[in-house]
């Protein structure tokens, strides 16, 4: 298996840090903001946003280097800094433009 153990769990892909600039759109408010990644793996992202995100907000994610736009789902704020987020991808794929990802991207689920 390829997945990484990390805290007794299996992470499904390995994490690279990676800075690109997002916006990040609500699919639900009129919520539109600046970001950028800080580490990004085939299933989502540790991002920082220029306003607050809140879990279980459904979101558009546009990578201004790629151009592509994929939609997410915050899972995860952090409590001591409210602009950073974990964001899950809902189609897990490559949108952040890594030339030469890791091996265990290519592998399905």
């Amino acid at each position: 298996m390829s997945h990484t153990r990390v805290a007794g769990k299996l992470r499904r892909s390995t994490r690279v840090p990676l800075k690109v600039v997002i916006t990040a759109q609500s699919l639900t408010e009129p919520l539109t903001c600046d970001g950028e990644t800080i580490v990004v793996n085939r299933q989502g992202a540790l991002i920082s946003c220029s306003i607050p995100l809140r879990v279980e907000m459904n979101i558009v994610i546009h990578v201004i280097l790629t151009d592509k736009h994929a939609p997410a789902r915050v899972v995860y704020v952090d409590p001591e800094r409210p602009l950073v987020c974990g964001i899950g991808l809902v189609n897990p794929e490559n949108v952040w433009g890594l030339s030469f990802p890791p091996d265990d991207w290519y592998k399905e689920p």
